[in-house]
């Protein structure tokens, strides 16, 4: 999803697979930046999941929250009016759910 993002903020012409699918093509600068700032996120979830670096109450909470959002983020790509968003980020978006949640109890990588 971070990879995702970043090619849409560096201009990638997806936009009918994104935020809605309301500005097929490349995206303006406003959801470009909001893109980029997602694959910021994405990056900085994928290190508080994957590694120690992060302590384990905090990681607890960041994981909890970011899988609360994936559900949210789940039923947001179910209702979009975009059937790329509904058929591909949806089932991506639950994955990552159930991942979040259950990476919230394993150990990181060290």
């Amino acid at each position: 999803m971070a990879a995702f993002q970043l090619a849409l903020a560096a201009g990638a012409p997806w936009g009918a697979a994104a935020w809605g699918g309301a500005n097929p093509g490349v995206l303006p600068a406003g959801l470009r930046a909001a893109s980029a700032a997602s694959a910021a996120a994405y990056g900085l979830l994928a290190v508080t999941a994957g590694t120690a670096l992060v302590p384990a109450r905090a990681r607890r909470r960041v994981l909890t929250g970011a899988g609360a959002l994936m559900v949210v983020g789940t039923a947001l790509n179910l209702a979009s009016p975009s059937p790329v968003e509904r058929a591909l980020w949806t089932p991506v978006a639950a994955a990552l759910a159930v991942l979040l949640l259950r990476a919230r109890g394993a150990a990181p990588a060290r």
